[in-house]
């Protein structure tokens, strides 16, 4: 199963469970949905450029802007000058970050020209960048890494003794290539090699669907703890899941009345945060999300069509509304054709004869209970 906790030397992960970073993903507003739903252990920022973080570039900034709740929280820098880089993870450290990580992984073309999976080419200068990245900050290094360039260049396992000897603490793998980008299977045999290599924590990444996928991970790779990355998007709730499922064998799935209560909630906060990107944020997570929702492709139209975040959060909201009303009929029917019988479904959407938002917000999610004032995650940022 999967584990409890994982330590990354003084820094203890529980559970054993990490958000990874996604470039317009894991922002502040994302990461505190996943800290509020439960059973992630450590957050993650989306990866940020070394280079902009020095120079200070506001937008750049704007990546590593986090809130208290969200401890323990490690930010992943990217580049290939190890001197930017130190001075840029030492800036991470005075932030009050809890770990720096390193992004070996990015398999994008203009992350790979300054560094992502391109340093897996260049390994004297990955080692000049972990000694001198090392050597700049107290807390806890960590790396992010791809099996290698391609196939005919398996590296993960000699990056990760390197890394190991130089005073690098943990170690997450995804074990594609650059080459195959998010295509094909991820060889788990590369995480299990890494395992019995090192003897630093190592985070297994890559095709985790569902619990039964993260339980299976630890099982045939023994690593220490899992990574989550484009499922986190598409279903939030999967690391309760797996924290569910370690404990009783089962999980409890979101149905579409707890999706589109969090769904609004996350468009009101991005709303709300008047961010320069927010209606391309919300088209993005729509993408993501809605693959789990009935008539998901109707809804990525309706979102998709908006020009504006208000005409994004009407048109869910009308979305949704139109499919508790019919159910709503539905349930009153049945209800009709059996002798009086009053199902507890429409006890609570028929409160009004229209659902509204308010009694919407009062249903339950079955793996949580009651909304709590702690879920509703203020939407403050920082300049």
């Amino acid at each position: 199963m999967i584990p409890t906790s994982f330590q990354i030397r003084d820094l203890t992960i529980r559970p054993a469970a990490v958000l990874a970073p996604m470039a317009g993903v894991t922002d502040t507003l994302f990461r505190r949905v996943i800290r509020g739903l439960g059973g992630c252990g450590l957050l993650m920022t989306e990866f940020t450029s070394s280079d902009g973080i020095t120079r200070s570039a506001k937008k750049t900034l704007r990546y590593l802007y986090f809130q208290e709740d969200e401890h323990p929280i490690t930010a992943q820098l990217f580049g290939a000058n190890p001197a930017v880089m130190a001075e840029a993870a030492k800036m991470v450290e005075d932030l009050g970050y809890d770990a720096v990580d390193i992004n070996l992984g990015c398999p994008a073309k203009k992350v790979v020209k300054c560094g992502g999976s391109g340093l897996l080419r260049d390994l004297p200068l990955l080692e000049d960048i972990f000694k001198t990245v090392r050597a700049a900050v107290k807390i806890p290094l960590t790396i992010k890494l791809r099996a290698g360039w391609d196939e005919n260049s398996i590296v993960a396992v000699d990056v990760a003794k390197m890394a190991e000897s130089i005073g690098v603490e943990a170690v997450a793998v995804h074990p594609r290539t650059r080459e195959q980008g998010y295509t094909g299977a991820a060889d788990w045999s590369i995480i299990a090699a890494v395992k019995q290599a090192v003897k630093i924590p190592v985070i297994g990444n890559g095709d985790i669907n569902k619990p039964e996928d993260a339980a299976r991970m630890v099982r045939e790779t023994g690593c220490d703890a899992v990574m989550i990355g484009r499922a986190a998007a598409t279903n939030p709730w999967i690391f309760y899941q797996m924290q569910q499922f370690a404990e009783t064998g089962r999980y409890d799935i979101a149905d579409d009345e707890i999706r589109y209560r969090l769904l609004m909630g996350y468009y009101k906060q991005i709303n709300a945060a008047n961010l320069p990107d927010g209606v391309g944020k919300m088209k993005q997570f729509a993408c993501w999300f809605t693959h789990g929702v009935g008539n998901g492709s109707e809804l990525r139209r309706i979102v998709h069509a908006a020009r504006t975040p208000g005409e994004v959060l009407e048109s869910v909201e009308r979305f949704f509304v139109g499919r508790f009303t019919a159910a709503e009929k539905d349930d009153r029917s049945a209800v009709a054709t059996n002798e009086g019988r009053v199902d507890e479904r429409v006890d609570r959407l028929a409160v009004t004869q229209n659902v509204d938002r308010a009694a919407v917000t009062r249903i339950e999610d079955p793996a949580h209970g009651p909304a709590r004032e702690h879920d509703r995650f203020e939407a403050t940022l920082g300049t």
